[in-house]
């Protein structure tokens, strides 16, 4: 089996995603409550609920082959400060890499280096964040490249991320291509490596996987009709959401209405200038996506949904067990019984069927070539009497 280390673990989606040819010998999330979700999950013989930096060596059991870490967004998405990697949240970064630092020097590196992040790391401080992150990497030893993987190729969420993919200097670095391909190198991603000083430039790669398939599942797929952990509306309430709309939006609404078919649109509250004034404004999609799922800071940052059946109109808060299937996490899997709390266990972490592509098409081959391409071990002879 291929061995991982997953850091920033929070309840387990990048374990999902990896799936069953895969051993998780360690995990560790700061946070106590998905500790306790991740635990029911998975059991709790690897989960280490502490801070990053009270990790140890000893903590650490065995030889990954992978280290994953999707360390906190906060600090380098839109909605964040714009501290960067300079931030208490992402800047956590840089004990993940002091991890991997402790390995190398025990002569453990890890074949693979997984780091997931928003995309807005490549714009972060003017690209200086994303240049860090590579030097890093380069400074471990390590090759590496990135790409941006939208789950909504999988599930109907919108949800672009960043993937820096490293390998070992020493590995054969399989699954490349010698330039950028659509949908995973965007114009943004180019501009961002195009600014990379020169000595980066030659440790990077391309990453090269197939197009993912035409995504079957539609976001009225996920819906509950009778949610456990929310309530429909009443009709004065969906009637104070639609009027919270602009003509553009109500005009979605209309032709909702007209398609024939029952439309499940995603809501989201959003402070707009109106004449120079503030006001609240509902803004609705009915692209058969939902919008990205986010952690719920405040009650604008939690998605709606429009249920459009005709002249029938309902709407309610997205359910906990919704969020879980935009993410691509089976209905077996235990979520916390608290709103918010579900909410941000999901909002936070990454789309387990994006992990399961990346792991099939790169991750796997690379660890499985790194593992041909090794010298065999010697059995010990037996001396002679």
């Amino acid at each position: 089996m291929f061995k991982f280390y997953e850091f920033f673990a929070g309840g387990g989606m990048a374990r999902a995603g990896l799936g069953g040819d895969w051993k998780c010998e360690f995990a560790n999330d700061f946070d106590r409550k998905k500790g306790v979700t991740y635990k029911k999950n998975w059991g709790d013989g690897e989960m280490i609920v502490d801070d990053i930096r009270n990790i140890g060596l000893e903590d650490l059991p065995g030889h990954a082959d992978l280290v994953w870490g999707s360390f906190p967004c906060q600090d380098l998405s839109l909605a964040g400060g714009g501290a960067g990697l300079r931030g208490d949240r992402s800047g956590t970064f840089w004990p993940f890499i002091a991890q991997l630092e402790e390995l190398k020097r025990a002569g453990r590196a890890p074949t693979v280096i997984a780091v997931e992040n928003v995309v807005g790391t490549l714009t972060s401080h003017k690209g200086a964040d994303f240049t860090a992150i590579c030097e890093a990497l380069d400074n471990l030893g390590y090759r590496y490249g990135a790409f941006i993987a939208d789950a909504s190729h999988f599930v109907p969420q919108s949800r672009p991320r960043l993937f820096v993919i490293a390998i070992e200097k020493s590995v054969e670095p399989l699954k490349t291509s010698p330039e950028p391909t659509a949908p995973w190198h965007t114009a943004a991603l180019k501009k961002a490596h195009s600014q990379l000083p020169e000595h980066l430039k030659k440790s990077w790669l391309w990453w090269r996987m197939p197009k993912p398939p035409k995504r079957e599942m539609r976001f009225a797929d996920v819906i509950e009709a009778k949610p456990a952990s929310v309530k429909w509306h009443t009709v004065a309430e969906t009637r104070a959401l639609l009027s919270m709309m602009s003509d553009v939006n109500l005009a979605k609404v209309e032709t909702a209405k007209a398609a024939g078919v029952v439309m499940v649109g995603g809501v989201y509250k959003r402070t707009r200038y109106h004449h120079g004034i503030k006001v609240q404004r509902a803004e609705v999609r009915f692209d058969d996506v939902a919008g990205c799922l986010r952690t719920p800071a405040g009650g604008s940052s939690r998605q709606l949904i429009l249920v459009v059946d005709g002249e029938r109109i309902r709407s309610r808060l997205i359910s906990t067990r919704e969020t879980a299937r935009l993410m691509g996490l089976p209905d077996s899997y235990e979520l916390p019984q608290a709103y918010n709390e579900a909410y941000h266990l999901t909002g936070d972490g990454v789309a387990v069927p994006v992990v399961r592509y990346i792991a099939k098409h790169i991750l796997e081959p690379v660890v499985k070539g790194a593992r041909a391409s090794r010298p065999p071990t010697k059995a010990p002879t037996a001396k002679a009497t």
